[in-house]
């Protein structure tokens, strides 16, 4: 799995027309799923971002995760993050999870990141998205289960 954490005051995100989900200030997550990912993929991410202190303390370094700031976080799932672009210019996305299991272990990442953060929204699966965010920093991170999890793919 990957994922793509921004830090923000506050973003949402309208599937189909309709608001899905709406934070304050917390994490904005971009999460693709990768073949072979699998539950324990979720747990190592959801637990790795539930504690990752990137969040500023009273004196300004980020020494605070987003529990410590009791902030929450804003799920949406997204399948380029697995773009092959190595060749040509239309990256491929062969490496991408099949459709149901992808939905299965972004349901279960979800699943996982409710036990750790106190309010957790997301976006609509294989839905047409559009987000709005007002980052913080800018704060991004590229999370890989696979470094977590020391696999090689």
């Amino acid at each position: 799995m990957i994922a793509v954490l921004q830090r923000v005051k506050r973003a949402r995100v309208i599937a189909d027309g309709k608001l899905s989900g709406e934070i304050g200030e917390g994490l904005y997550i971009l999460l693709g799923v990768e073949k072979g990912d699998d539950e324990a993929c979720s747990v190592a991410l959801a637990e790795k971002i539930s504690k990752l202190r990137i969040f500023e303390d009273e004196s300004g370094k980020m020494n605070l995760s987003c529990k410590d700031i009791s902030g929450d976080a804003l799920v949406v799932s997204n399948f380029t993050l697995n773009a092959n672009y190595a060749h040509g210019n239309r990256p491929d996305y062969l490496n991408s999870a099949p459709t149901a299991e992808a939905n299965r272990l972004y349901e279960h990442f979800l699943c996982e990141m409710k036990k750790r953060i106190a309010v957790v929204e997301a976006g609509v699966f294989g839905a047409e998205m559009q987000t709005d965010m007002l980052t913080d920093g800018p704060v991004t991170i590229v999370m890989s289960s696979d470094v977590l999890l020391k696999k090689g793919k």
